[in-house]
């Protein structure tokens, strides 16, 4: 396919070693610190306490993240499209939930079973901002990044609208972490839009090639701690939009299965 154009208005990153996305552009630059000691999970304050309280960490990060990212576009959050990727959602909870289907099944939390369908983050955010625009839940286990951005730019495209993407993975445990291997806390966001605004701070373009393509690796030390993240296919893109202008006309190809990629340039950084 030919190649499409989108502007990204809003960033943010949310792990531990990196909470929040001014932390995370200096570390990646090689120009700051991580955090020490880690930070512990964010707490949204778009959420009444007592639903701060209840909420996982999946919609803890998430939306964290989303706030930020749409809070430096100077969007509305009530007016953006909505995509939220994530490749395997609240293990903890999935966990929890096999325990105790398989043992008392009649004592399931029903506070644990709403948290564990894989939109629940788009569902906690809908309901926080009162945004009634779509949201699309997205998994696609360690490709889920791409899927996500790839379902965001073609939305923001089709529908000539700007759309928020919300990417989050949390640490795998109990019997599920020997299928699924994914370490800490990492959450990113982006609004993108299909015009230029006095808020775009990067431009992509981007395409799909019927290729097989490596995963990208990292480049700076900040990131290393977070490849473990089931997430972690995110992390080259911000690097490169940490970079700035140093990354001006960069080339590179994300996975998307074995047969396809997706294709982006950015260029335009400030």
């Amino acid at each position: 396919m030919g190649a499409a154009i989108a502007h990204i208005e809003g960033i943010a990153l949310w792990a531990p070693t990196l909470p929040g996305w001014d932390l995370a552009r200096d570390a990646f630059r090689g120009e700051g610190p991580s955090a020490a000691p880690p930070a512990r999970r964010p707490s949204p304050e778009l959420l009444p306490a007592a639903e701060r309280r209840r909420a996982p960490d999946t919609v803890a990060l998430a939306l964290e993240v989303a706030t930020h990212a749409v809070a430096q576009s100077g969007r509305h959050a009530d007016e953006l499209l909505s995509v939220f990727t994530s490749a395997h959602g609240d293990l903890a909870i999935t966990d929890y939930a096999c325990r105790m289907l398989a043992s008392t099944p009649l004592l399931i939390s029903p506070t644990k079973f709403h948290n564990s369908v894989h939109n629940a983050a788009s569902g906690y955010w809908g309901i926080a901002t009162g945004c009634l625009q779509a949201s699309s839940a997205v998994s696609a286990f360690e490709c889920s990044f791409a899927a996500g951005l790839l379902e965001a730019l073609t939305q923001c495209a089709a529908d000539e609208q700007p759309v928020l993407l919300v990417g989050y993975d949390i640490e795998a445990t109990g019997a599920l972490a020997s299928t699924n291997d994914s370490r800490g806390l990492l959450a990113v966001a982006l609004v993108i839009a299909p015009q230029r605004s006095a808020r775009t701070c990067a431009v992509l373009e981007w395409s799909l090639a019927a290729q097989a393509t490596a995963r990208i690796p990292l480049r700076s030390e900040a990131a290393l701690p977070l490849a473990t993240n089931a997430m972690s296919d995110a992390l080259p893109l911000f690097e490169a939009l940490a970079r700035g202008s140093d990354e001006a006309g960069r080339r590179f190809a994300m996975p998307l299965s074995p047969t396809l990629a997706l294709q982006v340039c950015l260029s335009d950084l400030v």
